[in-house]
């Protein structure tokens, strides 16, 4: 009862914050609302502070600072779209990136020391004051005693509390959501909070960053141009993380990309293909693609950082993906659908055709065009229309894959108008289709049925055992009366039972 009334609590102060910095229905964008919004939004600003920001995307970003750093990682997301939300209001929360406030440099030191429990001076020859803050943690450039320049991240003091009241929070918000707002069960709000809370839980232990990082680096190989510092993993704990030092831009900073004369639209592309490459070929990929996670050498070298949130995929849902996105490539609508019902994502009882026909409205329009030449915001909506009038439901397993395709998206917007989302997807998936369709799909596929077919095999004597004490009851329970139906029928389980075991065996030798 008080942790709930503590969550209320917290969600109420999360209204009355973003009332504060007229963040819950900015003034500009008055006309935009239904009217309770605008009776709502007028009744907020009345406590609004005076003398704010005029940029309402920045009156956001200090407000959800305010709130925490669970809010601030929905903040960093809403700022990589200028084209749904309007490039001032995206420049106001562009903040949120690598920008907040520092915490102090003997806090920094205290936690390395007590990480390692040994005074700074013994792990790093020079130890310098933090070079980027952010909502969990913040970075320090360093030199270890061997001379090689790193970079030290250190969790923020208290962030794992601060994390667990946001997460609690936002649960009740989930259940309350589905409660107003019945329609919004569609969109699993409950299962998305459960999948945030996880990626966040997990950016709590910076020695599971350390292994993303190196899984990812691996998984890098695939990709045209990504690459991943090295984790130095002698100096690396719980709450500090040690990678090699990266000299590069940060794309937050495009005045100084375009001054040191790189390709914009080839590293457009570059993110485009890291992104796809990674998560198709190896199931694995940087969740959280904001323009301040990635940077560039002046050689065009695209780099990422800050491996806290990683998304995984099971080849089946690699392969029904590839589909999906091959369909809309090759403008097989069809296919597309076909994907849609055979992953279970469309209601069977929905008509596959009307499916394509709503696939190809949404795509025909944008098919083939720029970045500069596409209403994103239009598509979005169309989208959204098109998942709710076929019962389409949040995939938990693919929040994270969806929120990075739109930042990486977003970012790509950034690096330039000219870029082709349609070119830049084709080659990663070309290359997928041909390996799961070819020669290498085919053995994998091979492999898999014989490891079904093993774990059927060894379970095989233990049904029979089953089935045997099951069909001995049943003799003895119905000694008195002829064979019965139920006799038969589990008689012949036994038999389909091994010989379904045996035809996977011999279908796979």
């Amino acid at each position: 009862m008080f942790g709930t009334l503590s969550n209320i609590f917290r969600l109420t102060r999360a209204a009355w914050t973003l009332a504060r910095h007229d963040a819950i229905f900015p003034a500009e964008y008055q006309s935009a609302f239904p009217a309770s919004a605008r009776v709502l939004g007028k009744f907020a600003r009345l406590i609004a502070i005076r003398d704010r920001a005029k940029n309402p995307g920045e009156r956001l970003a200090h407000a959800l600072e305010k709130l925490g750093p669970s809010y601030v990682k929905f903040g960093q997301v809403l700022a990589t779209r200028a084209d749904v939300i309007g490039a001032e209001f995206a420049r106001g929360l562009s903040r949120l990136q690598d920008r907040m406030e520092p915490f102090g440099l003997e806090q920094a030191r205290a936690t390395v020391e007590a990480e390692f429990g040994k005074p700074v001076e013994a792990l790093f020859s020079e130890f310098g004051a933090p070079v980027a803050a952010a909502s969990i943690a913040q970075v320090h450039r360093a030199k270890t005693i061997e001379g090689r320049d790193v970079a030290v991240k250190i969790l923020r003091p208290d962030v794992a509390e601060r994390i667990k009241r946001d997460i609690a929070a936002m649960r009740l918000g989930s259940k309350l959501a589905e409660g107003l707002f019945p329609d919004s069960k569609r969109m699993e709000p409950r299962a998305f909070v459960e999948t945030v809370a996880r990626s966040l839980v997990l950016e709590l232990d910076l020695r599971l960053e350390a292994a993303s990082a190196n899984e990812l680096s691996e998984a890098a190989v695939a990709a045209q141009n990504f690459f991943i510092p090295e984790v130095v993993w002698p100096l690396t704990a719980k709450k500090v993380l040690t990678t090699q030092w990266i000299d590069a831009i940060p794309l937050t900073d495009m005045d100084a990309v375009r001054a040191a004369g790189v390709d914009t639209v080839k590293l457009a592309g570059d993110l485009t293909d890291a992104f796809l490459s990674t998560a198709l070929e190896q199931g694995v990929f940087h969740a959280d693609l904001h323009a301040g996670n990635l940077f560039v050498t002046k050689d065009g070298l695209l780099w990422a950082v800050d491996f806290g949130i990683m998304g995984r995929l099971g080849r089946g849902e690699r392969r029904y993906l590839a589909r999906i996105l091959h369909g809309f490539l090759t403008r097989d609508y069809d296919g597309a659908a076909q994907a849609h019902f055979d992953a279970g994502y469309v209601p069977g009882h929905h008509s596959r055709d009307d499916f394509a026909s709503a696939l190809r409205a949404v795509a025909e329009p944008i098919f083939g065009k720029s970045a500069g030449e596409t209403p994103m915001s239009r598509v979005l909506m169309q989208l959204f229309e098109v998942t709710d009038l076929y019962d389409m439901h949040l995939q938990p397993q693919l929040v994270l894959l969806q929120k990075t395709m739109v930042q990486a998206e977003g970012v790509c917007r950034l690096l330039t108008d000219d870029h082709n989302m349609w070119q830049a997807s084709g080659p990663a998936v070309e290359r997928f289709m041909r390996r799961e369709l070819g020669p290498q799909g085919r053995i994998e596929d091979l492999a898999e049925a014989f490891d079904r077919a093993k774990t059927i095999l060894k379970r095989l004597p233990d049904t029979l055992d089953e089935l045997t004490e099951t069909a001995k009851a049943l003799r003895e329970r119905e000694s008195r009366t002829p064979a019965s139906p139920t006799w038969l029928i589990a008689a012949l389980s036994v038999t389909a039972g091994a010989s379904t075991a045996i035809a996977i065996l011999l279908a796979v030798m």
